[in-house]
C-alpha cells in the first residue's frame, strides 16, 4: 500500500522506516530542530550577501601576488649569477631613502621594509602626511645595486578596490574609527557565518548520515534536489569554512589588537623618552639596522618604522625582526633603536594575541603552502559560493513553508511525514 501510495505521488520507493528507538536517537526533537533551525536559516540570512562579497574579492586576493605582477604592480630583482650576498657589500640604505625622497619630495618617509620572499629587494613606503594611517607609495630597491625597480601607488588600480572591499567595504581610511567600524563589521558577518555552519551540521548532520555519501535526489522535486547538493557542499567545505571565518574574525581584530599592543607595551619601551623635545639629527638607517642584527642575531629585519611614527615615537628607529622558518616568518619580535646614536635601546617578545594574529593570517588565504594550496583554497572558496547561492535559493523557494514540513523535508527516511505534509503546505 505504501509502495502505491508512493507511486501514486511520484516519489519512488520509501526508504525503510527506523524503529522507533533509533529515529529517536538519530533525530533532534521537532522543538530542537525548530530552534537550530531558525539559528541556521537568520543567521545564513544576515550573512549570506556580505558572504558572497568577501567570497568574490577573496578569490583573487588569494593569487594577490601573481595578479600583481601580471598588473606590473610588483617587480623581482634580477638574476645576478655572479654576486654572493655574503660577502659583497649590499646597497646603502641610506641612498635607498634619499632616492625615494627625491623622487617623491612631498610625501613623507613611513618605513623601509624587506619582503618575504624577496630577500634582494628592500620597499620604501611614504605617506601624504608625517604621521599617516596608511601607504600612499611604495618604491622597491634592488638590495644588491640600490637602483629602483618599482614606484608604485598604493591607493588605487583594481587590486586596492578589491582588498579594501574585503578589508573594510571602504567605510574610512585605515586607522580611522569608520574604517575600524566597517572591519567590525565584517567580523560580525564571519562570526554569524561561523554560527551558520555549526548550526546546519547540527540540523542536518543525523539526517545527512542516512544516505550514503554524495547522494543527490534527483528524481526528486527540484528543491529537495537543492538540498541535497547543499548538504553535500556544506560537508565539503565545512571544516575549511570554520577555518576560513575563524581566522576572518580574527583579522578583522588586527586593528584593535596592535593599537593595545601599541598603547601597552610598545609605548612602555618608549616610555622614558617621551615629552622630551625630537631630534633634529639622526644617525645612518644602515647602522641602526646593523644594531638591530647585533641585539638578535638569528633573526632577519622586516621591517623599519621612521622615528615620528606612531610604532616608533621621535626618538627612536622600531626595527621589527623576523624569523627564517616558515612559521617563524610571521612572528616578529620589536627592537628599539635609539634615532640619534644608532645605538641599541629595547627589545621585547611579541605578546601572546599578536602571535595568535600572525598565525592565523596566512591561513585565511592559504599563504603556508604555496601554489597547491592555493588552488585548493580558490577551489574550496568556490564551493563555498555555490553552497552561499543554493542556501539563498532554497530560503526563497519555501520562505513560506510550514515548520513540519521542514523537518521532515530534512529527514529522507521521513517521505511518508513528507507525502502528508505536501498537502498541507501553502502553494
Amino acid at each position: 500500500m505504501l509502495k502505491r501510495l508512493f507511486a501514486a505521488k511520484g516519489m519512488g520507493a520509501p526508504c525503510r522506516p527506523p524503529s522507533f528507538e533509533s529515529r529517536e536517537s538519530a533525530m533532534p526533537t521537532s522543538g530542537t530542530f525548530k530552534t537550530w533551525y531558525l539559528v541556521h536559516k537568520w543567521t545564513s540570512l544576515v550573512c549570506t550577501v556580505f558572504l558572497l562579497l568577501l567570497c568574490l574579492t577573496g578569490l583573487p586576493l588569494i593569487f594577490g601576488e601573481e595578479i600583481d605582477h601580471l598588473l606590473g604592480d610588483r617587480v623581482d630583482p634580477p638574476d645576478m649569477p655572479g654576486f654572493a650576498s655574503s660577502r659583497t657589500p649590499m646597497a646603502s640604505l641610506d641612498g635607498m631613502v634619499e632616492a625615494a625622497k627625491a623622487r617623491r619630495p612631498d610625501e613623507f618617509i613611513r618605513s623601509v621594509s624587506q619582503p618575504r620572499d624577496m630577500p634582494d629587494a628592500w620597499n620604501v613606503s611614504m605617506g601624504l602626511i608625517p604621521v599617516a594611517m596608511e601607504s600612499s607609495a611604495r618604491l622597491t630597491f634592488d638590495a644588491r645595486t640600490g637602483e629602483l625597480l618599482l614606484d608604485r601607488n598604493l591607493q588605487q588600480g583594481v587590486m586596492y578596490v578589491i582588498t579594501r572591499l574585503h578589508v573594510d567595504l571602504f567605510t574610512g581610511p585605515a586607522g580611522t574609527l569608520r574604517g575600524l567600524a566597517g572591519m567590525l563589521f565584517l567580523g560580525s558577518m564571519g562570526l554569524s557565518f561561523v554560527v551558520s555552519i555549526v548550526s546546519g551540521a547540527v540540523v542536518y548532520g543525523p539526517y545527512m548520515r542516512k544516505l550514503p555519501f554524495g547522494t543527490v535526489r534527483r528524481e526528486r522535486a527540484p528543491r529537495l534536489k537543492w538540498l541535497d547538493l547543499h548538504n553535500l557542499l556544506g560537508i565539503v567545505v565545512v571544516g575549511w569554512a570554520l577555518v576560513v571565518g575563524v581566522t576572518g574574525v580574527i583579522n578583522t581584530l588586527a586593528r584593535p589588537m596592535f593599537s593595545y599592543w601599541q598603547s601597552t607595551e610598545l609605548a612602555a619601551m618608549t616610555a622614558p623618552w617621551r615629552g622630551k623635545p625630537a631630534p633634529t639629527t639622526f644617525a645612518s638607517l644602515d647602522r641602526a639596522v646593523q644594531a638591530a642584527r647585533a641585539a638578535e642575531p638569528t633573526l632577519k629585519v622586516a621591517t623599519v618604522v621612521f622615528p615620528g611614527q606612531k610604532n616608533a615615537g621621535n626618538h627612536h628607529f622600531m626595527v621589527f625582526m623576523r624569523g627564517n622558518t616558515p612559521l617563524t616568518l610571521r612572528l616578529i619580535k620589536p627592537v628599539l633603536i635609539d634615532a640619534q646614536t644608532g645605538e641599541f635601546t629595547d627589545k621585547r617578545d611579541m605578546p601572546w594575541y599578536v602571535t595568535a594574529l600572525r598565525v592565523s593570517q596566512p591561513l585565511h588565504f592559504g599563504d603556508y603552502g604555496g601554489m597547491p594550496l592555493q588552488i585548493l583554497w580558490a577551489v574550496l572558496d568556490l564551493i563555498t559560493i555555490v553552497l552561499l547561492g543554493s542556501g539563498l535559493y532554497l530560503w526563497w523557494q519555501k520562505r513560506q513553508t510550514s515548520m513540519e514540513l521542514l523537518w521532515a523535508e530534512a529527514d529522507p527516511n521521513h517521505n511518508v511525514v513528507l507525502s502528508a505534509t505536501q498537502r498541507m503546505a501553502p502553494r
